[in-house]
């Protein structure tokens, strides 16, 4: 009898224990959550980000070699669909400038804006508006302009 109620006692004071264990974690991961979510939610905008920017460069190679060849940048109104499809100039390489057939939106599903020349004596300007579309901006709505990439 005495052996049933030890064995009684052991299996609440048991209970309580995993339960105050199971408490605890909750807090700590409560904790967790609370200092390392912010920083984990960040990285699919600062991802984009840095996406756009490897497709600027990947433009600005493609440019250069159309210009080798054409002896000139596309210009405006032929935008960035010269370096996929040939806008009628002589030296133009079959099969395009880029990877695939297509000109690639920025990561926000919004055609990247291209200008030829560009302002301030730039050969051309070409330009994601981030996040929001628009011009101008600050943090993830800031543009990514081609003659202003900075590393991440």
């Amino acid at each position: 009898m005495q052996r049933r109620r030890e064995s009684s006692n052991w299996r609440r004071s048991a209970r309580a224990f995993t339960l105050i264990e199971l408490m605890v974690v909750i807090v700590i991961l409560g904790i967790l959550a609370t200092l390392v979510m912010p920083r984990i939610l960040d990285r699919p905008e600062q991802a984009r980000r840095t996406k756009a920017k490897v497709q600027i460069r990947s433009f600005e190679s493609a440019m250069a070699l159309f210009k080798t060849d054409t002896g000139r940048f596309p210009t405006t109104s032929e935008g960035l669909a010269a370096l996929v499809t040939n806008p009628g100039v002589d030296g133009w390489k079959q099969g395009g400038y880029l990877e695939k057939a297509r000109v690639p939106l920025d990561p926000w599903d919004t055609p990247y804006v291209y200008l030829c020349p560009g302002s301030g004596g730039r050969d051309y300007d070409l330009i994601s508006y981030g996040k929001d579309g628009e011009r101008g901006g600050s943090d993830h709505d800031a543009d990514i302009e081609s003659w202003n990439l900075e590393a991440d």
